[in-house]
């Protein structure tokens, strides 16, 4: 194997990879949920405090992600391997 196959192979590798992140993010951006903030949503305060039920869900709703994200980053792993 000479030089030049081992640059162009190096080359590949990090293109690979510098590609697979830019469509990952790409997809990623896209999925994400479009809608502007709504005006009757409030921060949660003293005053508008959450039901336990709502901070389940979104703590179920994050739990979830994270799994997605995890599966994605072991299903990429897999591929580079």
């Amino acid at each position: 194997m000479n030089a030049n196959q081992i640059v162009n192979m190096i080359m590949r590798i990090i293109m690979r990879k510098a590609i697979n992140k830019g469509i990952d993010a790409g997809i990623g951006r896209a999925t994400r949920s479009r809608k502007p903030p709504s005006a009757d949503t409030k921060p949660v305060t003293q005053d508008n405090p959450q039901t336990e039920a709502t901070q389940a869900e979104i703590r179920e709703r994050r739990r979830a992600r994270r799994a997605v994200r995890q599966a994605r980053r072991e299903a990429r792993d897999q591929k580079g391997k």
